[in-house]
């Protein structure tokens, strides 16, 4: 069955995509859902007479799509996860997750725009964000147990300090030998 879909439908295409499915999906999933139309010839004449007249506004939001995936150069991410004492982690992270450290570091995000198969281990992965069909960002992210994060943190603060400064006495002390040999080596 040849279809025009609507909306854009996860894993099948995007809006105005002419795309060939299997009957049952079509008839049963698609067409009543509103996600698509059959693709008759009269359909397909008046989506090319749309995309003729829209083709300025899709570039502009290309344009726009673009720039905002270019905000995401250079940022990755560390998320931390519980873990057990064998290392696995407890669920698994996703888009959501993804998406919520996104936002705590001051980006607009949908979890809808992250394309991320769940995360079960920890290690270095790397989660694609989504903007346009032809438009996308890598964002490298570690998985790391909710322990490594915290010692992480406190280990900055916990460094051995830098040889403390001397006392008053002390300093006094090393004046009045510097001077002691001064006046003896004149």
């Amino acid at each position: 069955m040849k279809i025009i879909l609507k909306k854009d439908v996860q894993g099948l295409g995007y809006k105005d995509d002419v795309l060939t499915v299997k009957d049952g999906y079509g008839r049963n999933y698609l067409l009543p859902q509103g996600l698509a139309v059959l693709a008759t010839e009269r359909a397909l004449k008046s989506l090319a007479e749309e995309l003729k007249q829209r083709a300025h506004k899709l570039a502009k939001i290309k344009a726009d799509a673009e720039d905002k995936a270019a905000k995401f150069q250079g940022v990755s991410l560390t998320i931390p996860v519980k873990v057990s004492e064998t290392g696995t982690i407890y669920g698994s992270v996703g888009p959501a997750q993804i998406a919520e450290e996104l936002v705590k570091l001051g980006f607009e995000v949908e979890p809808k725009n992250v394309e991320l198969k769940p995360v079960k281990e920890l290690g270095n992965f790397v989660a694609v964000l989504r903007f346009h069909k032809e438009v996308a960002a890598e964002i490298p992210f570690t998985v790391v147990g909710e322990k490594e994060k915290a010692e992480a943190a406190e280990a900055p603060a916990e460094a051995p300090k830098a040889e403390e400064a001397p006392t008053m006495e002390e300093e006094i002390e090393d004046y009045i030998e510097s001077k002691t040999e001064e006046a003896t080596e004149a």
